[in-house]
């Protein structure tokens, strides 16, 4: 038998906790891979584009314990490389800068394992970034040095045994320092540099748990004990430290310090995540549907393959995308036969068209099925043959509607949503929150079939009246509606509700 060719590695780095800085080849790998070793620090949902079929193992290591030595890690990482198997290795930050990337690549390379390093912006660039703390300014610093606050476990010895440390002309930023930063202080002291000089510590840098405080290298220790600032937290030494009150701009975001709940399908969650993100809150990824595809309705098809079909209505997102994908696998067809009229539900719903290169004809005021029927109607589309691709449940007020004034509807079922059980630790992350969101009336159902209770004492946000109807049926408060009932409708109102002026939620 010949032997197995091993697969590659990936040493992979996953940026400073904000799934927004991770690479494009980091991302690329995570959905390839057919295992991927991940650590402690990796950014939140860093794995959701994973193959379904992927192995998952944690690697994490928590400061103070004994768990996953580096040595097994190593070797774990190289039986799967044997194997056969394409490998991600994800580390927070950088995978060369204290990450141990340098030791894993040896030992794969003494083990004749094909590998790659892929960089990642490591937590010093970044929290100092979004920390308002230029690193190198022409005024303060030509220079910047990465240590690491722990001692020398074989020796003991002080971080700036020689001095040299203590004289180096720029910016100082200390990984793992926290634990040790009283003892690092008074070397660089008793090296030279000036105990007046400023200081910052920055925890959960580039995340929308960032905390900073700013006091001198002489006082930085006490106002870290006090202020309760633990790991993982960057202690920055030098007098570009004085820009952080002017250049702040983080915790200036709408909805920094707040925490939301999106319960959308996991694979739709992404934008509305991302929008939030970027005005400051730090996003709990909750889905309580998914979105499963059904077999479609050969009659129904083959009136539209027929063409006898004057118009179709798209009354989601979800059903543009199988649609498409239906009539491409049923019928050989795609966006170039379409030669009907087209109507979308809302903007959302035809921006999504605009993917597939259509504009729709039609789009009312509104996103909620009343308006299109109206719409429809006074556009002269009553005695039209007309289409609906839509979910297996939904609402019948458009085709009641239609047939009532004369349309000939035909409905096609592409899909339905089912019901997810958040996972427990998700939950209670939940329960915890500022806000949650609702995006559908599906998701008030299986939110209350998973937590009968629901989430008291969170401010509910609602994409439009049709989801607020079924909040209200469910006993669910509506805190707040969007205006507009589209993604960026539901960010602004999210921030509205939270006393926030919402910023620029579009993307």
């Amino acid at each position: 038998m010949e032997d197995q060719v091993p697969g590659k590695v990936s040493l992979v780095g996953a940026g400073p906790g904000d799934p927004g800085l991770m690479t494009a080849r980091a991302l690329e790998l995570i959905s390839r891979a057919d295992v991927i070793f991940y650590d402690r620090l990796i950014p939140p949902d860093a794995l959701s584009g994973a193959r379904d079929d992927a192995e998952l193992i944690y690697v994490g290591k928590m400061p103070g314990t004994v768990h996953n030595p580096q040595e097994e890690i190593n070797r774990r990482i190289v039986d799967a490389a044997r194997e056969g198997r394409e490998v991600v290795r994800l580390k927070g930050g950088d995978p060369f800068i204290f990450g141990r990337g340098g030791e894993e690549a040896e030992e794969l390379a003494e083990a004749g394992i094909p590998f790659e390093v892929v960089p990642g912006v490591t937590a010093a660039i970044a929290a100092t970034a979004t920390a308002g703390i230029p690193l190198t300014h022409r005024d303060d610093s030509a220079g910047v040095a990465f240590v690491t606050g722990h001692r020398d476990a074989k020796t003991e010895q002080g971080i700036d045994p020689d001095g040299s440390l203590a004289l180096f002309p720029g910016t100082l930023v200390f990984y793992m320092g926290v634990k040790r930063l009283a003892e690092n202080a008074a070397d660089l002291i008793a090296g030279g540099r000036p105990a007046d000089q400023p200081a910052a510590a920055i925890q959960n840098g580039a995340t929308p748990k960032q905390r900073v405080v700013t006091a001198t290298l002489g006082t930085i220790a006490a106002k870290v004990e006090a202020e309760g600032i633990r790991p993982p937290a960057l202690i920055v030494i030098g007098d570009v430290v004085r820009h952080h009150s002017k250049l702040a701009w983080f915790g200036n975001r709408p909805l920094a310090g707040r925490s939301v709940v999106v319960t959308r399908a996991r694979h739709q969650a992404g934008k509305l995540a991302a929008m939030l993100r970027g005005q400051g809150a730090d996003v709990i990824e909750m889905p309580v549907i998914e979105i499963q595809p059904i077999a479609p309705d050969r009659e129904a098809l083959d009136v539209f393959a027929r063409g006898e079909i004057d118009l179709i209505c798209f009354t989601s997102p979800n059903s543009i995308d199988r649609f498409f994908e239906v009539i491409g696998e049923e019928l050989e067809m795609d966006a170039r036969d379409l030669s009907t009229w087209v109507a979308a539900i809302g903007p959302s719903t035809a921006r999504k068209l605009k993917e597939y290169g259509i504009r729709a004809d039609i789009v009312p005021d509104r996103a909620v099925a009343e308006s299109l029927l109206g719409k429809l109607v006074d556009d002269g589309h009553a005695d039209k043959r007309i289409l609906i691709p839509r979910a297996q449940e939904a609402r019948e007020v458009l085709p009641d509607g239609l047939r009532q004034v004369g349309a000939d509807v035909t409905i096609l079922p592409l899909y339905r949503t089912v019901p997810v059980s958040p996972e427990p630790e998700v939950l209670k992350k939940a329960a915890e929150a500022d806000a949650i969101t609702f995006t559908s009336a599906s998701t008030v159902k299986n939110l209350l079939a998973a937590v009968p209770d629901g989430l008291p004492g969170l401010v509910n946000v609602s994409i439009g009246p049709v989801t607020s109807e079924a909040m209200r049926k469910a006993g669910i408060e509506v805190s707040a509606e969007a205006e507009q009932s589209d993604l960026n409708g539901l960010a602004a109102a999210v921030a509205a509700a939270l006393n926030c002026e919402p910023g620029e939620a579009e993307l």
